[in-house]
């Protein structure tokens, strides 16, 4: 029996919506950076883009357990010489891109190269309810469903 390996022509990509008001962002993270990979699919190759589109609504309202909002912080280098700045998860959430801290929590599961910045472009969040992809048609999925842990109330 041989090995299978998926071709760039063989790939069926689905369009999923999720609706993360109220997810936990760390769980969240975790199933759409599964899905973005393909590791969901029985026909799983590791070296092809073969996951599938992922639209996130209300990533404003993800939510972070414990005293992460006070405590985490997003640290960042500007180039120059003595140039890392460094921002809390409270200050994101409230500021104008919220929907920041889903992004990079699913950035960081991702693999670095050439192949992860593919797979992570097939990854829309967008802050609140509305969002431009309806000729898609995608497909809801509900994570909250599927484990009591995946939600906090607050």
């Amino acid at each position: 029996m041989k090995t299978f390996s998926a071709k760039a022509a063989d790939i069926e990509k689905k369009w999923v919506m999720i609706d993360a008001a109220g997810l936990v962002v760390g769980r969240l993270a975790s199933l759409v950076a599964m899905r973005l990979r393909g590791k969901h699919k029985a026909t799983y190759t590791p070296h092809v883009d073969d996951g599938d589109n992922i639209i996130i609504i209300n990533a404003a309202k993800a939510v972070l357990t414990g005293r992460k909002v006070q405590k985490k912080v997003y640290m960042h280098h500007t180039g120059y010489i003595g140039g890392i700045k460094e921002r809390s998860a409270k200050s994101i959430l409230e500021g104008k891109f919220p929907e920041r801290i889903v992004e990079k929590a699913i950035e960081r599961m991702l693999p670095r190269g050439p192949l992860g910045r593919v797979q992570l472009g097939n990854l829309r969040v967008y802050p609140g309810p509305d969002h431009p992809h309806e000729a898609q048609q995608p497909v809801k999925l509900d994570i909250a469903s599927m484990n009591r842990k995946n939600t906090r109330t607050a």
